[in-house]
């Protein structure tokens, strides 16, 4: 009888780092014999791969514990589970107290000993391996044993992990550790792998991107600014994103970056959190609402054509109606593309977890309300402000109507472009002809002006 080729199962939730490291995971897996399954249903090992940033993340981590018993229950099959990620790191043993379904616990800096760790769940012990390790990561990542191009023509590169910031309502520091950069030599050999696989863009990634400071060739630190480029000189590769970032981490030389570096894309996500001094004060962010506006019209000084994303929590401890304008405020004045809006919920562990003067939940609820809507708009505005423009996209697929391909903007717009004959891969340029509820519409630059007006009319 032929053995049966293991299936791996990975879910992942939150951040896109927890997209890379589902990968990785699956690198450091593949000489085991893995192979992905389209479903945990079909698995042989399920690993739920999780985020610590969400209200009530643990729970949903339970819950679905519960789901993945059951599955079991049904089929008469019992998978091993593993839970990774940050849930993993806060939770540590508690995982195997509250689910006995679990079979092993892994943290993010430890995924380099799956092999090892799943050969002692299969022999009872239900290891948890949750230490910080974070350079033993960087240097024992799996060398893909398997093609990548299935991953298309985009990809993440973690660069940086951990934080020293210790904002009052974050638990990265707790889950991820300090910070510390992988060195330029690994970071551009996983790229150059990637390319040579298709991949034509690379985001970068960092829970504290801009705090990048790894081992260069010549024997010092490098900045991110001078890793992005590093790798701009390699040959395939036509764009280069990098987040998330901190405004206290934003040197001249990242700035010129986006001035100089033609292949840095004129998008950048850069989290304010709060528009109310106050409140950034309480949040242990360590910038004001002035110094933030200042490093945007510096940026914007130096790459007039930016487009600008963000982050911001609503309902902060003690947060008054008063800093909550403050809040309206700074997006207007920031002119934002886009950006994410979360209610304040306690993480355990936090200061702003502790404080007495939290907000009431229904306050919480409109805030946020009017504060989307406010963000809404100027998305809206922005996408509409590319009607009539000639940009450049990278096609990353098929479109989902006839003789259309579908790509990405400089700006991570999608666009839907009609009547192109551009390969997957390519970076075409377009005239922007319309706006959709989720996307831009595109002709084929220089195509025929009543063809361009006939679907501008169509798409309006």
């Amino acid at each position: 009888m032929t053995a049966r080729t293991p299936k791996l199962f990975v879910k992942s939730y939150g951040c896109q780092m927890n997209v890379y490291d589902a990968e990785r995971m699956a690198d450091a897996l593949a000489p085991e014999g893995y192979v992905a399954a389209t479903s945990a249903e079909d698995a042989d090992l399920i690993v739920l791969n999780t985020c610590h940033i969400r209200e009530k993340a643990a729970e949903k981590v339970y819950s679905e514990l519960g789901r993945i018993r059951k599955m079991g229950e049904e089929n008469g099959r019992k998978p091993l589970v593993a839970v990774a990620g940050c849930v993993a790191q806060a939770e540590g043993a508690e995982i195997l107290k509250r689910s006995g379904v679990v079979d092993l616990v892994v943290g993010p800096q430890s995924y380099q000993r799956l092999p090892d760790l799943i050969a002692r769940a299969k022999a009872g012990q239900r290891p948890v391996d949750t230490e910080f390790a974070v350079e033993e990561k960087f240097s024992s990542l799996a060398t893909p044993a398997r093609p990548l191009a299935t991953r298309g023509v985009t990809a993440f590169v973690t660069v940086q992990e951990g934080c020293d910031k210790f904002c009052s309502f974050c638990v990265v520091p707790y889950t991820r550790g300090a910070e510390a950069s992988r060195s330029v030599a690994q970071i551009v050999a996983e790229t150059e792998r990637l390319v040579a696989q298709g991949v034509r863009e690379i985001t970068l990634l960092g829970q504290n991107v801009d705090a990048y400071h790894g081992a260069g060739p010549d024997g010092r630190d490098w900045s991110l600014a001078r890793l992005l480029y590093r790798l701009a000189e390699i040959d395939g590769l036509a764009r280069l994103r990098y987040t998330t970032s901190h405004p206290r981490d934003f040197g001249d030389d990242l700035i010129a970056a986006h001035r100089d570096c033609e292949k840095v894309m004129p998008y950048l996500h850069l989290p304010v959190q709060s528009g109310s001094d106050r409140i950034l004060k309480a949040m242990n962010r360590r910038h004001t609402a002035a110094d933030y506006l200042r490093l945007i019209e510096r940026i914007r000084d130096a790459r007039p054509d930016l487009a600008l994303s963000g982050d911001f929590i609503v309902g902060f401890p003690g947060e008054t109606d008063a800093d909550f304008d403050a809040t309206m405020q700074i997006v207007d004045a920031a002119g934002y593309a886009g950006a994410y809006t979360f209610k304040y919920s306690p993480r355990p562990g936090t200061p702003a977890a502790e404080r007495e003067t939290q907000v009431d939940e229904a306050v919480k609820n409109e805030r946020l309300q009017r504060l989307q809507a406010r963000i809404t708009e100027r998305q809206a505005a922005f996408q509409r402000s590319l009607v009539g423009r000639r940009i450049e996209v990278l096609v990353e697929r098929v479109g989902r109507h006839s003789g259309q391909m579908a790509g990405r903007s400089p700006y991570l717009s999608p666009v839907q472009i009609d009547g192109s004959a551009a390969a997957i891969g390519e970076v075409v340029e377009v005239d922007v002809v319309g706006v959709g509820p989720n996307s831009l519409f595109a002709a084929p630059a220089g195509g025929a002006r009543e063809d361009i007006r006939m679907l501008a009319e169509a798409t309006a």
